[in-house]
């Protein structure tokens, strides 16, 4: 399975690199790193993530990462998971 990304997805996973790199740019790399190490993992065992607490569809799961949720979606049809979001969950848009 190969790993797409939503605009959403990375759109918001920029803000928040530019919010830890105004702490230090090493940590916005290292959090960024780490995420995508963790995230290449999930095609060997798409559904071992809880199915999605904002989807109503049980191919969508969320994955937690140091407090951030990243709702995937798995696309047996196209051989994908689609990075949908990453978010806090207090922070969540639900507009």
């Amino acid at each position: 399975m190969q790993i797409t990304k939503d605009d959403i997805f990375t759109k918001n996973l920029k803000n928040i690199l530019k919010f830890i790199a105004k702490d230090t740019k090493a940590k916005a790399s290292s959090f960024n790193k780490n995420l995508f190490h963790k995230l290449n993992n999930i095609p060997n065992m798409p559904y071992k993530y809880r199915k999605s607490n904002y989807y109503e569809d049980a191919d969508i799961r969320d994955f937690i990462f140091k407090g951030y949720t990243i709702p995937y979606l798995i696309d047996l049809q196209n051989n994908t998971i689609v990075l949908l979001d990453i978010f806090k969950w207090t922070l969540r848009d639900i507009s």
